[in-house]
């Protein structure tokens, strides 16, 4: 059995808002979460109200053990950020599933460029397809913070 089979097997993956479990999405992102450090539950709250959630579930317990928002006009545009798997679930490929269903979901939108930023899961990406920026210096940032 792959690891994949094994995480359809034990987790469903939902983007039904009303299953977010918001306390501990806040608390992963702002205590073990490099980009979000700190962050407050207020602007974590406003985020998830503004992004399409993703959330995966143990299907014995219900438990939430995985989030990713994306951002997204639904139309040809998606930024994948705040992805997160709680230790106790981590290495069973289900960061890869949680990604993978994302963008099967938004695909049929006509979504065809997918951004997101990382530090250090670059593998965990490339599995479902992402690689580096082929032309960096079209790109542009403005931070205002």
């Amino acid at each position: 059995m792959t690891d994949t089979d094994a995480s359809e097997q034990r987790y469903e993956i939902s983007d039904d808002p009303s299953r977010l479990d918001h306390a501990r999405i806040h608390h992963w992102l702002s205590t073990d979460a490099y980009w979000a450090l700190g962050r407050t539950r207020e602007h974590q709250d406003r985020a998830i109200s503004g992004s399409l959630n993703f959330g995966a579930y143990d299907r014995a317990t219900g438990e939430q053990l995985a989030y990713a928002r994306v951002v997204t006009d639904h139309a040809s545009f998606a930024w994948l950020c705040d992805v997160y798997v709680d230790r106790s679930a981590r290495g069973l490929g289900l960061g890869t599933r949680l990604v993978t269903t994302i963008r099967d979901l938004l695909a049929p939108a006509g979504v065809r460029r997918f951004l997101l930023a990382t530090d250090d899961a670059h593998g965990v990406y490339a599995k479902v397809g992402f690689e580096p920026l082929g032309t960096p210096e079209k790109w542009m940032i403005l931070q205002t913070g």
